[in-house]
């Protein structure tokens, strides 16, 4: 749900912020997996379509190439610190750009749709303090996100 809430936030940013190509990954997901049907209830109340979504792990190529990586929960974090070689100095949890508040985003896996909800509205409430924070890295940075 993140991804897609980033991305649909981003898509209405100027350049190059639009251009950030938002992926999904997962220290617990199993290749391939369709979202679930909360997760695409949760989205679509919003306005946001999770379409062709496809479950994948986080894998050392992904972390090495991501601009940002945005975990739910320290002990998401805490997976790729402990499997990541090197761990990426870009790892920061959804919520930790803003000024307040727990920094954790409870993972709505395998719950009812209450919880999805919970998750994205926290998520979304999230997404200013990120984008605030990808505004100021320097152009060339984001040109390669």
């Amino acid at each position: 749900m993140g991804a897609a809430l980033l991305q649909h936030a981003l898509a209405g940013q100027p350049e190059p912020l639009r251009s950030i190509k938002v992926l999904s990954a997962g220290v617990a997901a199993r290749n391939g997996e369709p979202a679930s049907a909360h997760a695409v209830t949760a989205l679509r109340k919003v306005g946001v379509e999770l379409k062709g979504h496809a479950s994948r792990r986080v894998t050392q190529e992904l972390l090495d190439e991501a601009l940002l990586i945005l975990c739910m929960t320290e002990s998401h974090r805490d997976m790729i610190e402990l499997t990541a070689e090197p761990v990426p100095p870009r790892l920061h949890l959804f919520r930790e750009f803003e000024k307040s508040g727990d920094k954790e985003i409870p993972d709505p896996y395998g719950l009812a749709l209450p919880a999805y909800e919970a998750s994205r509205d926290e998520m979304v409430a999230a997404i200013p303090s990120i984008l605030a924070h990808l505004s100021q890295l320097p152009p060339e940075v984001l040109a390669g996100g």
